[in-house]
């Protein structure tokens, strides 16, 4: 039998492995999906790479799966991070949902001046984006951080990240700026609706590591520029090359 379904876990997976499922798990199998037993769900748990395992036991308040065989090894994104100001909940989303898809290594919420969105549900969005990971094929889920604010954010930043700061002030091309750069380990920045304010632009470009890059002729909204600057950085530095 096929397995179509894909469910984030949050235990060991290996050869005859049993994995039980909490009660919501539960609900979306055989419930949701009216799975029984003898059917077959793939599942990743971030580390352990992706499994086959058939239903064994399956109940209205939990069940159990065993591991039968290995899918797919761990395929580990690049190591490159997303810092985003929180926007309205639903485009908030997306760019969770984005990148997880676009293979972020974490997603790091930073309230800056101009941030006009007070409440990030950081246990939701994690939520999000494990069933981002789960819809994508993916084998690792990003995680989600805390806001913090800008200041702190920098404050505590190592110098060997760099940072590609999408500056809606510029005008050029991205992937010129970023010739003389070399891969490792980065961070994007996209700021909120309104943009980088002058005090946080000047921090940024004050940065020996920090490379200010334009995303295009046009201002772009935040949720559109989050996509734009990772293809853009994947398709120089990542796994899409």
């Amino acid at each position: 039998m096929d397995a179509k379904i894909r469910l984030y876990v949050e235990h060991p997976l290996g050869s005859g492995q049993s994995v039980p499922l909490d009660r919501a798990q539960a609900h979306y199998l055989f419930g949701v999906m009216r799975q029984g037993v003898g059917g077959a769900v793939l599942l990743f748990n971030g580390t352990d790479g992706e499994w086959r395992a058939e239903i064994v036991e399956a109940g209205k308040r939990g069940g159990v799966l065993q591991c039968n065989v290995q899918t797919k090894p761990l395929q580990m994104p690049p190591d490159l991070w997303l810092c985003f100001a929180p926007i309205k909940k639903a485009r908030t989303d997306f760019i969770v949902e984005k990148a997880t898809e676009m293979g972020a290594a974490r997603i790091v919420a930073v309230q800056t001046e101009y941030t006009n969105s007070g409440r990030f549900q950081c246990d939701r969005l994690q939520a999000h984006a494990v069933e981002a990971a789960e819809q994508c094929g993916g084998t690792y889920v990003p995680e989600v951080v805390e806001m913090e604010k800008f200041a702190r954010v920098m404050e505590g930043w190592d110098p060997a990240r760099r940072i590609m700061f999408c500056d809606e002030a510029l005008v050029t091309s991205a992937s010129s700026l970023l010739s003389g750069e070399a891969v490792g380990t980065w961070a994007i920045f996209i700021g909120p609706e309104g943009g980088f304010s002058e005090r946080e632009r000047a921090k940024l470009n004050s940065l020996e590591h920090s490379v200010a890059v334009s995303l295009g002729p046009r201002i772009l909204r935040a949720d559109t520029a989050a996509v734009a600057a990772m293809t853009v950085w994947q398709q120089k530095f990542g796994d899409w090359t």
